[in-house]
């Protein structure tokens, strides 16, 4: 799969994704301090699920409907490292293939997952 890493992702987490075989870009590298809807708007643009650990993109999906059928993961995990963080992240992601085109929520037990507006 293809992942966009907003700029608050923690390093740890991106390099687990990426020996885990994923293809995973970072704003922080890439572009550090772009705006949140160019973040979602280059993630549309490169195909990529964007993940995330704020809530604001949720809002921009569905209040905005800025267009976001790629995908959003949002972690609201609880973790005292950034190596556990890495560690949670790259289970959860291993749990499913179905990403893209949803809002998703990963949470320490449970995932809920809500459809994007334009998603196909």
């Amino acid at each position: 799969m293809r992942f966009l890493a907003n700029e608050n992702f923690p390093f740890d987490a991106v390099e687990a994704l990426r020996q885990q075989g994923q293809d995973v870009t970072w704003i922080r590298i890439d572009c550090p301090g772009i705006s949140d809807p160019a973040v979602l708007n280059l993630a549309q643009t490169e195909n990529r699920i964007l993940l995330k650990f704020d809530k604001d993109f949720g809002e921009l999906a569905f209040r905005v409907k800025l267009p976001a059928s790629v995908g959003i993961i949002l972690f609201r995990v609880k973790a005292t490292s950034s190596v556990i963080v890495a560690q949670k992240v790259k289970a959860a992601i291993a749990l499913r293939n179905d990403w893209s085109g949803h809002f998703s929520v990963i949470e320490d037990d449970k995932i809920p997952m809500k459809r994007l507006f334009g998603a196909s």
